[in-house]
């Protein structure tokens, strides 16, 4: 099977395989607050990540390109929905369009339907210095996703059995190119060992990318003659990701995603220490089922729901929603404690 093959396999799976959305969002409540002190209008989504200042924490996650017309529709339209809403958007894998000059257009596509929003380039953790900048360049990028993704390469059939070396490559790309590098797991979350040991491999962004979205695993078993049915309940939930994360006293960025399809869960993962909140199956879905304009109304509404969230607890500003007080209990409380991480100050803290 051809790259460009399988790149429409693992879209046409994605789009079957339902979003397994995991419930310990639940275990996540905000506080309420009789008296926000606010208005509406006061209320602002813009936000410096990084060295990436957003108009908005919400932005449209890797998804495809490589694999030919099919993908190149795809990433139009996705880029014509980042335009239109002021969002930031990802590419997914371009190491197809690296080997396959052929392939280069279903990437172009995104810069020239966006020219002046946020783009950031992406490919996997075998990537060279020359691979990631062929990379950069291709999309005129603002920053570079670099993705691990072990457990969707092992159940693959046809995938890498070789991870040796990874994070000398990440250091050498983070010292070769003049952009952020953004290290991002593709739906089997990030412990706080590995966000520190990412962190002194010179990452600038962490993307948790935890479970609870697109299952890569079951996706790739489908392809498979004999399946490994014990990686498709493997991970780490997507809030506890962020969780671990937010543990490091470094504040490295994070971006929080897999599984987010809710403005109350975005507002939630924000809320516990992500920067930014990354979607991808959640927008596929609605692209490809009710079209263009439904996709664009979709983040939009987010941005109205997010705000009206926002009001409720008296937060103007991404900062300020970092200190709203919630409640942690469930799962999520039992596992942070059990890796020694204190929820009581989650409870306490207020918006000054």
């Amino acid at each position: 099977m051809s790259r460009s093959e399988r790149k429409w396999d693992h879209i046409r799976f994605a789009l079957e395989n339902r979003q397994n959305r995991s419930t310990v969002f639940d275990d996540i409540k905000f506080i309420h607050q009789s008296l926000p002190n606010i208005n509406v209008s006061d209320v602002r989504l813009n936000y410096l990540i990084g060295e990436l200042s957003l108009s908005s924490p919400i932005f449209i996650n890797a998804m495809t390109g490589g694999g030919g017309e099919k993908t190149y529709q795809i990433n139009k339209q996705l880029a014509i929905a980042a335009k239109h809403t002021g969002v930031a958007m990802a590419v997914g894998s371009q190491m197809s369009a690296i080997k396959d000059q052929t392939e280069r257009y279903t990437y172009e596509i995104v810069r020239k339907e966006n020219p002046t929003g946020i783009v950031i380039a992406n490919l996997g953790s075998e990537a060279t210095v020359e691979n990631a900048k062929l990379a950069i360049d291709m999309i005129g990028a603002n920053a570079l996703q670099i993705h691990l993704n072990v457990i969707q390469e092992l159940t693959m059939p046809e995938g890498d059995r070789d991870f040796f070396g990874s994070l000398n490559r990440i250091t050498e790309i983070a010292n070769g190119v003049d952009v952020p590098v953004i290290v991002k797991e593709v739906g089997f979350g990030m412990s706080k060992e590995t966000v520190e040991s990412l962190i002194s491999a010179g990452a600038a962004i962490v993307d948790v990318g935890g479970s609870g979205g697109t299952n890569f695993a079951e996706i790739e078993n489908k392809r498979r003659k004999q399946s490994l049915p014990f990686f498709n309940n493997w991970g780490i939930s997507t809030p506890i990701s962020i969780l671990e994360a937010a543990s490091i006293p470094n504040n490295i960025p994070i971006i929080g995603s897999g599984g987010f399809s809710s403005s109350i869960d975005i507002a939630k993962g924000l809320a516990i220490g992500a920067s930014a909140i990354g979607l991808a199956g959640f927008f596929l879905q609605i692209l490809v089922q009710d079209g263009l304009d439904a996709l664009i109304e979709e983040i939009n509404t987010l941005h109205s729901e997010l705000t009206m969230i926002m009001t409720a607890l008296g937060a103007k500003s991404i900062s300020d929603l970092k200190h709203a007080p919630v409640i942690i209990s469930g799962e999520t409380y039992h596992w942070l404690t059990q890796r020694g991480i204190d929820t009581k100050q989650f409870s306490q803290r207020k918006i000054k």
